[in-house]
């Protein structure tokens, strides 16, 4: 574990059987591993990361800050990064990042197989982000990845115990919502979008929970 003194509270907070359980969470796939064997939320609560422990539940938010929390304890800078859709067609979608030997790679949660975990072989944010956008669709088949935000450094929030506090976390949400953005690409190009073909369709849907798939406005052409 990192020598940081707030990992160290969390950790006193930890049961025995807890405590075990992360110090078994050893790389970045491991906690990939963690998080696909959590079921995913489908409530309106948003967890941290000491609740998903203790709940063994986790929507897309809870678990990159989870994911974020486990690798600041292999020595990386608990980072995150909102994947931000179409407005009122998808949800956005929360990556904690990391880098290693100057490549990124990704922990997620999501309730679609294709926008979970990433190796680290991207050179730069934005191939990092880009590998999502073929999977990156709504339960009507459009793709909807359109921006995303500058990386998040969680340890700003270290003063109100996101680790371990649910209400810790409503200062990184407000955060989120004034991040820098970036566009993927010219609004121009995504109109002409095909949809997602059937193979990719059924294989991101493979395991998802229907109750937590997101409903798009009707009133939006898609």
């Amino acid at each position: 574990m990192a020598d940081d003194a707030v990992l160290i509270e969390f950790e006193t907070r930890l049961t025995a059987a807890e405590r075990a359980a992360l110090a078994e969470l050893d790389s970045p796939a491991a906690i990939q591993a963690y998080l696909d064997a959590t079921p995913y939320s489908v409530d309106e609560r948003d967890r941290c990361p000491l609740s998903v422990m203790r709940d063994r539940v986790a929507h897309c938010q809870d678990g990159a800050l989870f994911a974020a929390m486990a690798l600041r304890r292999l020595g990386y800078p608990p980072l995150i990064v909102d994947l931000l859709p179409e407005p009122g067609l998808d949800d956005d979608h929360m990556l904690a990042v990391y880098r290693q030997d100057g490549y990124f790679g990704a922990v997620a949660k999501s309730n679609f197989v294709g926008l979970r975990y990433r190796e680290p072989v991207y050179r730069t944010l934005r191939e990092l982000v880009m590998s999502y956008f073929e999977v990156y669709f709504n339960v009507d088949g459009v793709k909807t990845l359109r921006g995303y935000t500058v990386p998040l450094n969680l340890a700003r929030f270290d003063q109100h115990g996101w680790m371990w506090d649910d209400k810790g976390l409503r200062p990184i949400e407000a955060a989120l919502t004034r991040a820098r953005r970036f566009a993927i690409a010219d609004p121009a190009i995504m109109v002409k979008l095909s949809r997602v073909d059937e193979l990719t369709y059924r294989a991101g849907l493979l395991v998802a929970n229907p109750a937590g798939l997101f409903k798009p406005d009707q009133a939006k052409e898609t």
